[in-house]
């Protein structure tokens, strides 16, 4: 079985708060029983997490050989220039060593997005602007770290995509197996796509 959840903001990638801290978890949601998160999505993230019951599948998914792309909708403090944009492209040096080629464009217009509480902090003096950043690497915090790297600290961040299974028709805390979705979902077309 895989199930495809449009994860809120706030909410762990795991069933249990092991810090006992109160925080939402995903056993919040009524997911079905004896399924596990492949791959994670940090507590401050939002968007598509895939669960499965099934450990082959679950490895295919996140083994680096086999590893599915994932596609991101990034809000970013400031104007993008083509020179940051160029370098989010070609692979930024971080701490851990340089990021492999990604795919990155400005989403005009922004994608039209459900509220998050709390809402993203916004100055009038500073303007943001949304990118659509596609990986084929998943390390911790990669794509904040590398929007900041080239000096657009990330507000929002939104996971659009994985593989060929996409966010759409999903609203926060919402899933569904993929018996009730199609194989190769499709972006509405007022949500531009990344090149």
């Amino acid at each position: 079985m895989l199930v495809l959840f449009n994860k809120p903001y706030g909410v762990l990638t795991q069933f249990s708060d092991r810090g006992a801290t109160g925080r939402r978890t995903l056993a919040a949601f009524g997911l079905p029983p004896d399924i596990y998160p492949a791959g994670r999505l940090d507590m401050d993230s939002e968007g598509l997490l895939l669960l499965t019951d099934d450990g082959a599948l679950a490895h295919r998914l996140t083994d680096p050989k086999h590893k599915e792309t994932k596609t991101y909708w990034v809000q970013v403090e400031g104007a993008p220039t083509e020179d940051q944009l160029r370098a989010l492209r070609e692979g930024v040096l971080l701490n851990d060593g340089p990021t492999l080629p990604a795919g990155a464009a400005l989403l005009d217009p922004a994608p039209s997005l459900w509220p998050r509480d709390p809402p993203v902090r916004f100055r009038k003096t500073v303007p943001d602007a949304w990118l659509a950043i596609t990986l084929r690497e998943g390390r911790n915090r990669q794509v904040r770290r590398m929007t900041a790297a080239v000096g657009l600290p990330t507000l929002r961040l939104v996971r659009a995509r994985i593989g060929r299974w996409s966010l759409e028709g999903l609203a926060p805390g919402q899933w569904r197996t993929l018996d009730d979705a199609p194989a190769a979902p499709t972006t509405p077309s007022r949500r531009r796509q990344p090149r």
